[in-house]
């Protein structure tokens, strides 16, 4: 593993999730020490969280918070309310509109507190595992969204005025999950301690069948290599 360097700090949204793992795997890589900020916001499951707490011990980020804030207050998402999640979607069905997974406007408050971190911390890189090949229709996960995000957070910020240069970088945004799995692989990533399932089952195990588990498993079979997480019985795995 590359040695990270005190004076190059960058905060990694860390979901938990197979995408959020390789950019923090990404940014150990490139010599950054590596502060992981994770999120409580009421959706469904701890799960992801668990999983978050094992990748950054295992790639070793020089700290790790989580934040809680209550996005149930909102509402509007599957993610966040009891409105079921989908399943059992095709590709095309998955990419077509945005889903009732999305939460409205939850990656903007992400890096929002992200950036609030960096400046606390003394950072002016951000990392974030959005994806526009296989980004299932967030409006959130776009390059031009990302690039308004990092103008804003160069004239909204103490440390913008000042004369710092904040970069956002989101190194998966071109990569198919297939792409993605493997550059995490040639990191030495264990996929196994990571959690992607939208709704797992009481006892952790992956559904299978929602919009993140079916891109997960195209993007391990599009990789030529098994999904070393544990499927419910009965999933496409």
């Amino acid at each position: 593993m590359t040695p990270s360097d005190p004076t190059r700090r960058a905060v990694v949204l860390l979901s938990g999730g197979l995408d959020s793992a390789t950019v923090l795997a990404m940014a150990r890589s490139q010599g950054f020490e590596t502060h992981a900020v994770s999120f409580r916001y009421g959706q469904r499951h701890e799960r992801e969280l668990e999983a978050a707490a094992r990748v950054a011990r295992a790639l070793g980020a020089a700290s790790h918070r989580v934040v809680s804030l209550d996005l149930r207050a909102i509402g509007g998402s599957a993610l966040t309310t009891d409105t079921p999640v989908p399943r059992a979607r095709s590709v095309s069905q998955i990419g077509q509109g945005i889903p009732v997974t999305y939460v409205p406007a939850r990656n903007t408050i992400f890096l929002s507190l992200a950036l609030g971190l960096a400046e606390v911390i003394g950072a002016t890189d951000l990392f974030v595992g959005v994806n526009a090949v296989d980004y299932s229709g967030y409006p959130d996960c776009r390059p031009e969204y990302l690039a308004a995000f990092e103008r804003l957070a160069n004239l909204a910020t103490r440390a913008g005025v000042e004369g710092a240069r904040f970069r956002l970088h989101a190194p998966l945004l071109e990569l198919t999950k297939g792409e993605i799995i493997r550059a995490g692989i040639s990191l030495g990533l264990d996929y196994g301690i990571t959690h992607s399932c939208y709704d797992p089952s009481p006892s952790g195990l992956a559904c299978g069948s929602c919009d993140s588990c079916l891109l997960r498993l195209r993007g391990f079979a599009d990789a030529g290599m098994a999904d070393p997480v544990s499927y419910q019985p009965g999933s496409p795995d």
